[in-house]
This record gives C-alpha cells, structure tokens and sequence, in this order.
C-alpha cells in the first residue's frame, strides 16, 4: 500500500508540474504577440574582451566595449569618459589632416629629444633633467597631459606632430602637381593627328570645365540668390543716382549760365564807368577851360582898369591902404 500511494503522489506531482509548466508558455506566448516578438530567436555571437578574459561581449558592440574597458584600465573613471568626446566626427567631410600616436612612439620621442638636449641646467632651454625618463601611456585628457607629461615633453611631441604632419603635406602636394603642369601646348594640335588623349590630359580638361560652369553659375547669383525686397532697393538705388546725376549737370549748367550772365553785367559796367569817366574829364577839362578863360578876361580888365587911372589915384589908394591898416594896429593894442 505504501509503494503505490507513494507513486500515485508522485504522478500527481508530475501532473501539477505538467500543467504549471503549460500555463507558464501559455503566458509566455501571449507575451511574445502582444509586443510582436518571436520565441525562436538567434543568440549573438560573443567574443572575449582582449583587455579583460572576464568580459564577453556581442561582436557588434565589441570596438566600443574596447574603448571603454581600455580607459577603464588606464585609470580613467566613469565621469571622465563621459567628458570625452571623439573629435573625429567633426573631420570626417574636411581635409583638415589627423595623428594617431601610441605609446611607444611618444616615448621615442621624448627620448630623443632628451638625448638632443644639455646635460646642464641653460638659460632658455631644457635641459635633460626636465623630460620625463620613464614611458607613460598617452593621455586622453587635458589634466592627464599635464599632469603625467612636463612641460618639455609637451613641446617635444608638439614639435614632432607638427614636423609629420608638414611632411604628409609636402607629399600631397608634390602628388598633384602634375594637375598643375601647363599642358596648353600639348592640348594645341593639328586637327590631322588622332592620337588618344592622356590621362593627365583629360583631368586638365575636365579641371577647365568644372572651372567654366562655377564661373558661369557664380555671374548669376547676383540675380538668383536675392529676395525681392533686395531686388526692388537695387532698383530704386540706380534711379536715385540716376536723378542725382541729373541734378548735378542740371547744377553746373546753371551755374556756367550765371557765369556768362555776370561776366556780361561786368563788360556792361565797364564800358558804362569808361563812358562817364570820359565825358566826367570831359566835362572837367571844358569847366577848367571856362574857369581859365575867365581868369584871363579878369585879369585883362583889371589891367585896362589900372591903365585907366592916372597916377594920383594911384597915390591916394595906396595912402588909404595905409590908413586903414594902422587904425587896424591901434585897435587891436
């Protein structure tokens, strides 16, 4: 008796389990369809982060995983690789040129240039006591370089980016320069010869074309890029310095006429003045011929007059001047 209760115990455990197990994928696949999922799906494939054995990870999340979990190592928190911020985006449509430096290559650098240094402490040089001896890891951040890096170790890595990057332009301008090689007289052939163009030849030419069609657009986007209201002020500015420029001779005109008019008043006055200053001498000189005549007749008839007299009258007179001056003199006293 107690063998079979304990199977039929049993079975019936099964079946509890049976029916809890069938009620759950029941929940399970009415789960799946409301949100619109599939129960059948694919595990990713996981790789083993290089930096960490413990860590695995989806392969589609692996670079940025790497990048994070080598910061983590190198020391940097949580917070400052939220601070961070990758600069190549804003390069990616430019042709601003970029550098990539490792450790090894930073630390060759630094070395060599503390072998290019004094031994003794100089007046406006580093010496090699003050770059750093040990290789560090390249800092992220603006406080790790200043902090791990002196400040001759900044200006050795300054100096050698620069120097690099000088060179990589150097090249690519010496790699385009046969776009720039006058080809005018290799372009100017007789019209006989059919030989195939070359390569440079046929860049030469699409160069001129791309050239023409941007000056041909660029004389028009005087007319195509402005708004009406632009439009209509242009307008009314070329009206205005039309009728300025009207007024203007309109101006000089009437003052070249007012010059004429006055010059002809002052030849008018002139030849008036001369006039009455002619008939004025005149005048004067018949006046002066007058007063000289009558001068004359006087002086005539007073001669006739003292030739009239006789001699006693003559006497008498001068005894009377006399007599009147001394009664003259008395008076006076």
């Amino acid at each position: 008796m107690s063998d079979s209760q304990t199977v039929q115990d049993r079975l019936d455990r099964l079946r509890e389990l049976e029916e809890f197990t069938e009620n759950c994928k029941k929940q399970l696949n009415d789960i799946f369809e409301t949100l619109g999922w599939s129960p059948h799906c694919k595990q990713e494939a996981m790789e083993q982060c290089p930096y960490d054995p413990g860590h695995r990870v989806p392969v589609r999340t692996m670079e940025k995983h790497k990048a994070s979990c080598l910061l983590r190592k190198m020391g940097y928190s949580a917070e400052e690789q939220a601070e961070m911020y990758d600069p190549s985006v804003c390069y990616e449509n430019s042709s601003v040129q970029s550098f990539t430096m490792d450790k090894s290559v930073q630390h060759q650098v630094i070395l060599q240039a503390r072998s290019a240094a004094p031994l003794m402490r100089m007046e406006g040089v580093f010496w090699q006591g003050q770059y750093s001896g040990q290789p560090v890891d390249v800092p992220q951040n603006h406080k790790r370089a200043v902090c791990d890096l002196t400040v001759a170790d900044r200006l050795a890595l300054y100096d050698h980016v620069v120097g690099v990057l000088s060179q990589q332009k150097e090249a690519a301008s010496s790699c385009n320069d046969d776009l720039y090689v006058d080809l005018v007289s290799k372009l100017q052939r007789d019209d006989d010869q059919n030989e195939p163009k070359t390569h440079l030849e046929l860049m030469a030419e699409m160069r001129d074309y791309k050239r023409r069609r941007q000056s041909y657009r660029a004389k028009n986007v005087h007319i195509t890029k402005k708004s009406y209201t632009e439009v209509i002020r242009e307008v009314i500015n070329v009206h205005s310095e039309e009728l300025a420029r009207q007024w203007r001779e309109d101006e000089a005109e009437e003052s070249s006429t007012r010059s004429a008019h006055s010059s002809h008043r002052r030849r008018l006055d002139e030849r008036r003045s001369a006039s009455s200053e002619s008939h004025q001498s005149h005048s004067r000189s018949h006046r002066s011929l007058e007063r000289s005549h009558d001068g004359d007749s006087k002086k005539k008839k007073k001669k006739r007059d003292r030739d009239s007299r006789s001699p006693s009258e003559h006497h008498h007179d001068r005894k009377r001047k006399k007599k009147k001056k001394k009664e003259e003199r008395e008076k006076e006293k």
